[in-house]
């Protein structure tokens, strides 16, 4: 039996994989989840062979609750979905090693067999996905300032990122100033705009 921990926060499309996964004899989901912030205590409790990742709910777009899983549990395969996928967040999956990674307008039999594929130790990624990605301009911030600038662009100030990402105020103050001269924006919201268009965050 292949046991699945399923994180959507659309409780429709929830409902329909779970339906989906409930029509397979050899599928069990453990858990089904709406909060992305109880992804990683629901993978540490069931250990699931799969974890099935809505990558566009609130709170995952950094691929932070990837990682831990990868860290914490390895032997829990990872299974990206995303509506609308970004170069830099491909890539960053690509090379975090995630099982998979699909689109979520792909069909139905497709999630099954890569659950499947994935439970038996393969790796599935969208070759639409993986081409696009790698063919995309990489971006000259590193991933620290990406992920500096996409805090910001949520709406936290520098305190707030300091305090998240455990470093001072004016260490975040300067990773924004280099942001925003790598971009040759005239703000920092400016970088963002450039940053969002260049799909980087």
């Amino acid at each position: 039996m292949i046991t699945v921990l399923l994180a959507e926060d659309v409780y429709m499309v929830r409902g329909a994989f779970l339906a989906l996964f409930g029509q397979e004899s050899d599928i069990d989901v453990v858990a089904d989840l709406g909060d992305s912030n109880e992804i990683l205590p629901a993978a540490r409790l069931h250990r699931p062979d799969v974890a099935v990742i809505d990558i566009d709910m609130p709170g995952q777009e950094d691929l932070s609750v990837v990682q831990k899983i990868h860290d914490e549990l390895p032997e829990t395969r990872t299974l990206i979905l995303t509506n609308h996928w970004r170069p830099t967040i491909v890539r960053r999956a690509l090379n975090m090693r995630v099982g998979g990674f699909l689109l979520k307008d792909s069909p139905p039999e497709k999630l099954v067999s890569t659950v499947r594929d994935l439970a038996a130790g393969h790796r599935v990624i969208d070759a639409d996905l993986a081409v696009s990605a790698w063919q995309a301009p990489t971006p000259p911030l590193t991933e620290r300032q990406l992920e500096v600038l996409r805090l910001a662009a949520a709406g936290e100030d520098v305190p707030d990122i300091a305090a998240r990402l455990n470093l001072s105020p004016g260490t975040i103050r300067n990773y924004l100033t280099s942001v925003t001269t790598k971009l040759n924006a005239r703000t920092r919201m400016d970088a963002v705009r450039i940053a969002v268009d260049a799909g980087w965050l």
